[in-house]
């Protein structure tokens, strides 16, 4: 068999196992998995030496086929033998350095001692003031203070909980679904994020299989960025609960200034969910159509950009420093805790409605990085 012969036969029984671990089916998806793995070495093997993109790309997709396997040894095993290799290109290495710190990461999950969820979600930044291995500290807290909300979010959500309005998640979810960060190889500035496991078997309802919670997480995220609303409709019927997520989704795009981009992925993908500043204007647009703003006689629409320095939710204002002056805004609404707590101090944009007293009534608020 060629290369082409042993490449076709992994991709069909990837695909099998993918549907198999969507259908919570944990066994055959790692047993179609192995196969798939095999299939890809068996055609790394057959490849011409001077095929060095090909080489890359298969050498990338086998040792990805054999962590989703949980095949750890032999994913390392390849990776390094792959690294060896003089005539392997750059940005298969990058991969590969990749793969190797989340099966590294797997192994540090063992020894703390506690359980994890399946899957773990890696996060890049690139561009900008971002180096390699390096960012600015206030940024990297800030995306992951997002981060660990729109989880929190996705747990409730998949487990059918009220929209939460105000406050932190309850007691249970952070007891339960604790998000933990670990280290990724630098390659501009990353990190990956791992779910801990429910201690109560019974945490999910009827259903909801726990291992997928990173895959929701993901498919979420992927739709809010996605132009087409039908598909976020479909995923999040709940109007309330989709406004959140498309705003702290926006909160995780870049504007261009601070960084360039962000890539969200499962660990093992070579591809996940792209956050260009262009997306903010996607998603600002699918909640203006969602929400238009309402206004009276006499009222227009403006925005306020300065630095947030006070926020009262309970009595429906917030407090802008324009210039050294303060800017007063009324009417907040729904304005979730989560989304607007780590803007405090912070450079920001508010639009909002002007009467002709010049009162101000709030429509949304976004950073201003």
């Amino acid at each position: 068999m060629t290369w082409a012969d042993w490449h076709q036969r992994s991709e069909t029984l990837a695909s099998e196992a993918s549907l198999a671990r969507q259908a919570g089916q944990t066994d055959q998806a790692q047993t179609l998995y192995t196969q798939a793995a095999e299939a890809e070495e068996r055609a790394l093997r057959e490849l011409e030496p001077s095929k060095a993109r090909t080489l890359g790309i298969t050498a990338i997709s086998a040792v990805s086929l054999w962590f989703k396997a949980r095949e750890h040894h032999r994913a390392e095993q390849l990776a390094f033998s792959m690294l060896a290799n003089e005539t392997l290109p750059q940005f298969a290495a990058i991969d590969l350095r990749t793969l190797v710190q989340a099966i590294w990461t797997e192994g540090s999950k063992k020894e703390a001692g506690v359980s994890f969820l399946p899957g773990q979600v890696i996060v890049s930044v690139k561009g900008g003031e971002v180096i390699t291995g390096g960012a600015p500290l206030d940024l990297i807290v800030d995306k992951v203070q997002t981060i660990q909300a729109l989880f929190y979010r996705t747990i409730e959500f998949v487990k059918g909980m009220p929209h939460r309005l105000h406050g932190g998640p309850i007691r249970e979810i952070q007891d339960a679904c604790r998000p933990w960060l670990f280290q990724a190889p630098p390659g501009s500035y990353q990190f990956s994020v791992a779910i801990q496991e429910p201690l109560q078997k019974d945490f999910f309802k009827d259903g909801i299989k726990p291992g997928q919670v990173a895959w929701h997480f993901l498919e979420i995220l992927k739709a809010t960025v996605d132009e087409q609303r039908e598909a976020l409709e479909t995923i999040v019927p709940d109007k309330q609960y989709r406004s959140t997520f498309l705003k702290l989704s926006r909160n995780l795009a870049p504007t261009g200034r601070t960084f360039a981009q962000m890539e969200v992925r499962a660990a093992g993908e070579s591809s996940g969910v792209l956050l260009m500043p262009e997306n903010r204007s996607t998603i600002n647009k699918t909640l203006r159509e969602q929400s238009p703003p309402e206004t009276t006689d006499g009222e227009e629409e403006t925005s306020v950009v300065g630095i947030l320095r006070a926020v009262h939710l309970d009595k429906d204002w917030l407090d802008v420093t324009v210039d050294g002056m303060s800017v007063h805004i009324m009417g907040l609404k729904d304005t979730i805790d989560d989304l607007i707590g780590p803007m405090v101090n912070r450079r920001v944009i508010v639009r909002a409605t002007k009467s002709i007293k010049n009162k101000l009534r709030f429509i949304d608020i976004e950073l201003d990085e």
